[in-house]
């Protein structure tokens, strides 16, 4: 934990030197192209401030997947304006003489990063694409375990050749078994005798 806020730490350090150098180039360049008082300090602002919001932007439209050719355009500007000013303060350039299309280039810098900070500032906004929903894919359904049915010819001999056996009739299906016959008395067969005799005459 110690060593990650002393990493910060040094990294925010260096950008304050480096910020601030590169403001006091830029105040003394324009202070020496003739803008004087409160305009010698306003110039560095303008050019930081234009640096910054074209980076965030192209940063924001390149997560996006947009193409980013105009705010890259207006970081380049801002960059090549911040940049020469600290090659022309050092020593390359008599500051007590500047070049008049020096001068007219400093003068011309408000515009210009009016311009560009406009189109920064209403360029359309990138709506954030909601986050999208993780659907769980469907597990595979088990394979079906195959059934090892032995083939016909892979049976033993004797189960192949053997006869199915009968089953063994169920006891209701069985023959019924003869009654004796019980001998009836005489008078009975005379008078049974004697009435078929009466129905056929009839």
């Amino acid at each position: 934990m110690r060593a990650h806020f002393t990493r910060v730490d040094a990294v925010i350090v260096q950008a304050v030197i480096a910020g601030a150098l590169s403001f006091s180039h830029l105040h003394d360049l324009a202070e020496a192209s003739g803008q004087g008082g409160w305009k010698a300090w306003a110039y560095p602002v303008s050019v930081d401030l234009l640096l910054v919001a074209a980076w965030r932007r192209m940063r924001e439209q390149q997560r996006a997947g947009q193409p980013a050719g105009g705010a890259r355009l207006w970081f380049l500007i801002a960059l090549a304006a911040s940049l020469g000013a600290n090659i022309a303060t050092a020593g390359l350039l008599d500051l007590d003489h500047v070049p008049a299309s020096l001068r007219v280039v400093v003068a011309g810098w408000p515009a210009v990063a009016f311009f560009g900070g406009t189109l920064l500032a209403h360029a359309p906004r990138i709506a954030e694409e909601p986050a999208a929903q993780v659907v769980p894919e469907p597990e595979p359904a088990a394979a079906p375990v195959p059934v090892d049915t032995p083939r016909r010819d892979e049976l033993p001999a004797t189960a192949m050749d053997a006869t199915p056996e009968e089953p063994a009739p169920s006891p209701a299906l069985a023959a019924p078994t003869r009654v004796p016959a019980v001998p009836l008395p005489p008078a009975l067969i005379d008078r049974a005798q004697a009435l078929a005799e009466e129905h056929r005459t009839t």
